[in-house]
């Protein structure tokens, strides 16, 4: 099944723009995926379990930083077309 994630990431803390960085880079290492960032959020599609798979991994290392917060919206469709 080939789905599509909107993901908006927010470190709260000041030193923010690395942690987003560092995030989007753990999503571009899988290249079966499509990912598109604007100034807003970064749109993930591809393979159920490759995404899904992927956002986990990528979040599980940025909730080191304390008070993470990151809002999805899942799709059941590959809307990158």
């Amino acid at each position: 099944m080939k789905i599509s994630v909107e993901i908006s990431y927010y470190p709260l803390n000041e030193q923010y723009k690395e942690p987003i960085k560092k995030f989007i880079a753990s999503l571009h290492s899988n290249p079966a995926l499509t990912i598109r960032t604007n100034t807003m959020a970064t749109q993930v599609f591809g393979d159920y379990e490759e995404v899904t798979g992927t956002i986990m991994n990528g979040m599980k290392n940025a909730f080191e930083l304390p008070h993470s917060v990151f809002v999805m919206k899942f799709i059941n469709a590959d809307l990158s077309e």
